[in-house]
């Protein structure tokens, strides 16, 4: 896929985790967003307390807000090759789901509770996407042009080709 031949194409920060991690990390983030998101709502809307009831409406405004940052990344920074951009993304999206996550701590535990795994991982993504940014100096356009023309016994762009491949 483009994105992962883009992962691969770009200095990374360390700590970095294999592609392979992104899906089950990410069905698991959502799982829990969604039950968060039920879990607000549920219990927010049917409060007698007005100010509950607000803060559950202004929570359901912020998830969609957060669910749109979320899907715009990925293309900002694997698509557009834009990490300038990406970087201001990831930074909206993990400030608002701070706010959403103590804004739904008053409404029920439980959904602030599922929250904080996302946020722990955004926090970390948003150390990935800056390390990234600085290690490419902010350009992955070069980058991904090398990725296409690069041997094909490598993974990382600049990684050397295994010894004994091309005549070694």
């Amino acid at each position: 896929s483009e994105t992962k031949k883009t992962y691969f194409a770009l200095k990374q920060p360390p700590y970095r985790p294999p592609p392979s991690v992104f899906g089950p990390a990410w069905t698991a983030l959502y799982g829990l967003m969604g039950y968060a998101a039920h879990r607000a709502w549920t219990v927010g809307m049917a409060s007698a307390i007005p100010s509950t009831v607000e803060n559950t409406r202004i929570g359901a405004t912020l998830y969609t807000v957060q669910l749109g940052l979320n899907l715009a990344w990925m293309p900002l920074f694997f698509v557009k090759g834009w990490p300038v951009a990406a970087t201001a993304d990831i930074v909206a999206l993990t400030g608002t789901v701070g706010y959403l996550t103590y804004l739904w701590g008053t409404i029920d535990d439980t959904a602030s509770y599922c929250l904080m795994p996302y946020l722990g991982w955004l926090g970390f993504a948003t150390y990935l996407c800056i390390g990234a940014g600085y290690l490419n100096k902010w350009d992955f356009q070069d980058k991904i042009k090398r990725m296409e023309t690069k041997a094909e016994e490598t993974k990382y762009v600049d990684e050397e080709p295994e010894s004994g491949s091309m005549g070694r």
